[in-house]
């Protein structure tokens, strides 16, 4: 079992940026995947990037192109880094690590 601690979130305008991270209470060498999912009001919550720990990734369709996803297993942590924010990325964002472990959630919104 491994805790999970997101950071990052917050209140950005359409097009801003903004980067996530997550720590990892212990080493994350081993979980083979990690990554973060997103739930906004009144939907279910979804994939937003994973990536393996040899570092391949994959993206929902709506991050492609926009969201980075990267991990740094020295320092335990994983980032996501957001850009050209749109309003509907309006979520709280989970970390997740393989098999069930999550975060507490981060709230990021995106509005004028």
């Amino acid at each position: 079992q491994v805790q999970l601690v997101e950071s990052g979130g917050g209140l950005v305008q359409p097009g801003g940026s903004l980067r996530l991270s997550c720590a990892a209470s212990g080493s994350i060498v081993d979980i083979y995947l990690m990554g973060w999912y997103r739930q906004a009001p009144g939907k279910q919550r979804e994939l937003v990037a994973i990536i393996t720990s040899g570092g391949s990734t994959n993206y929902a369709d709506s991050a492609k192109g926009r969201f980075t996803i990267s991990r740094d297993n020295r320092k335990n942590t994983v980032c996501l880094q957001m850009n050209s924010l749109k309003p509907e990325d309006t979520a709280v964002y989970y970390c997740y690590a393989r098999p069930n472990n999550w975060g507490q959630g981060t709230q990021v919104t995106v509005s004028s």
